[in-house]
């Protein structure tokens, strides 16, 4: 496993670049350019076929720079300058803990004060150029796709709490032991809760933005199964706890040509540093689980990067809106509540059984994508 991008390129290609880089934050992000990539691929589309179209948004041009404009970019340019020249003169430090080092009270007074000057120096030069001049208004064409910035900033930031949300409140007694190196963390993300909360957000905004919700939710339906099986991808290298049960028997005949960790694995350098140490390991990351267990992470990577493309080549055989996102709805639901049954989670005792809030999300999914399939064909959303 590789708690770090720098443990990978030193295995791969046996280079030591010590890099302030978390696999689990580099593959998250990979998830959310795909995403973006997808979505704004669908968007484009969409347009060109007259499904959605451009809105009209009106800017003033030359408006003079406010106090407030000149105070907010000054801000925020000198706590970039606070850390980033602290990066510089402390190296070691970040790449030890990027996240703690990004969050503690450790930077340099004097990068604040280049920072600051220069936002205020940008500021000026903006406002220079307006001078004398007149305040104008003018009309502009604005394309659904030219939205997907806001989208992923909003889908991003709110997806990420609602993950952590969820999984804190699945996960009450970690979240009690270590309040604040939970919510830090870029491990212990719950799925469901970053999208459930995450597309309340992006729908919001887009229909306030003339984006009709079917037409957003079915662009957004291939991009959200790839994201989801690159993140996991990022969770089966980083070794972040998202594996399965223990799996003690033996590799079956059919499996015979595949590699032994595709059906049982360790977790050996996990980033969570769980398990029994690794003899004559040396450094951060020298544990190992006790017993092999089933590498689920790396079954939904590949599942869902696989039903990724299904849901490509689908995607414009379908012609009423909402109809595609009822179909990843299903897949995903389905992948999900089956993995359950191997995956170690939190349960819930309901009426004598032991089920998981995955599994009761990823069932009232399914059943939601049904409805929503139904409802697609009947006809009676193809006006929205």
């Amino acid at each position: 496993m590789y708690a770090t991008i720098s443990d990978l390129l030193l295995d791969l290609f046996g280079i030591n670049i010590p890099l302030p880089i978390q696999t689990f934050g580099f593959f998250l992000g990979l998830s959310f350019l795909g995403a973006f990539w997808a979505t704004q691929s669908e968007l484009k589309r969409k347009e060109a076929k007259g499904l959605i179209s451009a809105s009209n948004k009106r800017i003033k041009l030359n408006e003079p720079i406010s106090s407030i404009d000149y105070i907010t970019t000054s801000v925020i340019s000198a706590f970039v300058g606070f850390k980033f020249f602290e990066m510089i003169l402390d190296y070691d430090a970040l790449v030890l803990n990027p996240q703690l080092f990004l969050l503690s009270a450790k930077g340099s007074w004097f990068g604040a004060f280049l920072g600051g000057a220069y936002g205020y120096y940008t500021k000026y030069k903006e406002a220079e150029k307006t001078k004398g001049k007149e305040i104008e208004e003018k009309n502009i064409a604005f394309h659904p796709y030219q939205h997907m910035g806001n989208i992923l900033a909003i889908a991003g930031i709110v997806g990420i709490i609602g993950a952590k949300i969820f999984h804190n409140l699945e996960n009450l007694d970690e979240f009690a032991l270590d309040p604040w190196g939970s919510l830090i963390s870029f491990s212990g993300l719950t799925f469901y809760g970053g999208l459930i909360l995450a597309a309340i957000a992006v729908l919001v905004y887009t229909s306030k933005n003339n984006i009709p919700p079917l037409h957003m939710i079915d662009a957004a339906a291939p991009g959200l199964m790839l994201a989801y099986g690159v993140g996991r991808l990022g969770c089966h290298l980083s070794g972040d706890g998202d594996w399965g049960i223990d799996n003690l028997s033996g590799k079956p005949n059919w499996m015979s040509s595949l590699p032994d960790w595709l059906w049982s694995y360790k977790y050996p350098h996990n980033v969570l540093n769980e398990g029994i140490p690794i003899q004559n390991c040396l450094g951060n990351h020298c544990s190992e689980l006790p017993n092999f267990v089933y590498p689920t992470p790396l079954y939904e990577a590949i599942i869902c990067i696989l039903l990724f493309v299904v849901l490509w080549q689908m995607r414009k055989q379908f012609s009423s809106p909402g109809l595609l996102f009822g179909v990843y709805l299903i897949l995903n639901g389905t992948e999900r509540f089956m993995i359950e049954k191997i995956r170690i989670n939190t349960t819930y005792n309901i009426f004598n059984h032991a089920i998981t809030q995955a599994e009761l999300i990823s069932s009232a999914l399914i059943l939601l994508g049904l409805i929503l399939i139904y409802v697609s064909k009947s006809g009676k959303l193809q006006k929205k």
